[in-house]
């Protein structure tokens, strides 16, 4: 009892201070905050930061280099070209714009990864409106913001989301298992999750009036932003592939990020620049939370919540919904670690039903997975501020629907 008390007393600090201070670093202040409860009250060793180091340097090198390469792209005007390409196809009712942006999302999350949708299109997304919108703009961020984010939903291909990947690998299940299984529930999420975003926001959809501002620029491409979009583009179309054969994704992308840093810095950008588009807080954040699961899975989390799924007259909704709340809560990469002990030769529908509700739960709070600090941190970085009201009430709203027909439609493929 006492171990339990002590890493859940760790949790609720990591939580409460990425929570209650407003501040860009208070994710990683909390997090190493409950990792020093934790190994000062014995529930967490120092093997046990040792494991986690062990298990997090090569994800960790891949997410800053994605990080890097992206903000490459942005300090050479890529996000520009791009934006200028799709702005056409937004011309017209407000509405229609909202719907190629979702579809966009949702398209690039799934071929690609929800890390990648969100951080290529949140800055397109945001100079798009912009300059199409220049006086009614502000009204449009937010909700076009969580069209990109909220898209990201289950992903139909298991490279969609490097939690997944290895949840399903783990546990014995293929690329195309996965594939028959979950593309008919991503696109049930994705179908719930436009139209209720749309009803959330449906007064500011419901303006008619035309986009008043210019056409984007189209200056082409100058030699060096060339050389970072192929570099950028080849590394991206690498990742399912090396998935798909096993191997790791991040050689690639720390030597992608190390092409395009030699490359914008030959160009003239300031270090500075490129080191602002990273989330350095990320780092610490994610090695204290999955420090901080392996202290609650040995205080005997994973076996509560084994008894709990045997007990349960409804295992794939009760599945879902922790680890929809757990997701939330402890982000969904320590939540994954945490089922993923504890289904442990369980059937393969208790295992979709976690990774379903680890796909969703993370909308419902911003620390609730790593695309939900990156969204935040790129609309930060743009001049966007999104309250954690807001958040929570959009989330909610659109998460509690989309998860119980995501369910609904995995009981009646498995």
């Amino acid at each position: 009892m006492y171990e339990l008390f002590v890493a859940v007393f760790a949790m609720a600090v990591a939580l409460g201070v990425s929570l209650a201070w407003r501040n860009h670093w208070a994710p990683a202040v909390g997090a190493i905050g409950g990792l020093a409860i934790a190994l000062l009250g014995g529930v967490a060793t120092p093997h046990d930061v040792e494991d986690a180091l062990g298990d997090l340097w090569r994800p960790l090198i891949a997410i800053v280099g994605i990080m890097l390469t992206t903000a490459c792209a942005a300090e050479l005007g890529i996000f520009t070209r791009i934006a200028a390409l799709i702005e056409p196809t937004t011309r017209g009712p407000v509405k229609r714009a909202f719907r190629v942006v979702f579809v966009t999302s949702a398209l690039t999350a799934a071929l690609l990864s929800n890390d990648a949708a969100i951080l290529l299109l949140t800055p397109v997304v945001l100079e798009l409106l912009r300059t199409v919108y220049p006086r009614r703009n502000p009204k449009f961020l937010l909700p076009f913001a969580f069209a990109v984010f909220v898209a990201a939903g289950v992903a139909p291909l298991p490279t969609g989301n490097p939690m997944n990947l290895v949840v399903s690998y783990r546990a014995g299940i293929d690329f195309n298992t996965y594939a028959i299984h979950m593309i008919p529930v991503a696109i049930a999420g994705w179908f719930v999750a436009y139209k209720v975003l749309g009803w959330c926001y449906r007064e500011v959809l419901a303006d008619t009036g035309p986009a008043l501002g210019p056409a984007l620029p189209s200056r082409p491409l100058d030699i060096h932003a060339k050389l970072v979009l192929v570099a950028t583009g080849a590394s991206i179309v690498s990742y399912p592939i090396l998935a798909a054969v096993g191997q790791p994704i991040w050689p690639v992308a720390a030597t992608a990020a190390l092409a395009c840093v030699a490359i914008a810095l030959h160009r003239g950008v300031a270090v500075r620049g490129l080191a602002s588009g990273v989330s350095w807080e990320l780092v610490p954040f994610l090695f204290g939370v999955l420090v901080l699961a392996t202290a609650l899975a040995r205080a005997g989390v994973t076996a509560t919540l084994g008894q709990l799924y045997t007990a349960s007259p409804f295992p794939l909704a009760t599945i879902g919904a922790v680890a929809a709340a757990g997701s939330a809560l402890i982000d969904n990469h320590p939540m994954a670690l945490l089922h993923s002990l504890t289904l442990e030769g369980a059937p393969d529908a208790h295992v979709f039903a976690a990774l379903v509700g680890g796909d969703l739960g993370p909308r419902l709070l911003p620390i609730g997975s790593l695309a939900g600090l990156l969204w935040t941190h790129q609309l930060r970085r743009g001049g966007v501020a999104v309250p954690l009201g807001t958040f929570v009430r959009v989330g909610f709203i659109v998460t509690l629907p989309s998860l119980v027909v995501s369910l609904a439609v995995l009981r009646l493929v498995v």
